[in-house]
């Protein structure tokens, strides 16, 4: 049987923390579709009986360092603080 698209992230996850970007190489699909997906999943960990979350890495503006964006499972396209557009992709894992 053939695994989801949210299982392929969740195992990508598991071995090595990636971003969007990185995850949307991986298992063949957007990257916006990977941020829903991501959702799905740290939604689905934290209703299990297990231990593992999804943890994320936010995104941080290169210029200017902010890292204090309101939705971490998000790729902002410019800093609130200082409105640069080089804005590193936050990373997720699972553990």
């Amino acid at each position: 049987m053939e695994s989801t698209t949210r299982e392929r992230i969740a195992a990508a996850l598991r071995e090595s923390p990636a971003t969007a970007s990185e995850l949307s190489a991986r298992v063949g699909t957007s990257r916006a579709a990977v941020y829903d997906h991501l959702r799905h999943v740290a939604r689905s960990l934290r209703g299990s009986e297990g231990d593992e979350q999804v943890l994320v890495s936010p995104p941080t503006c290169r210029d200017c360092g902010f890292d204090g964006f309101d939705d971490p499972i998000n790729h902002p396209s410019t800093c609130p603080e200082c409105r640069s557009e080089d804005v590193a992709e936050p990373a997720f894992r699972i553990d």
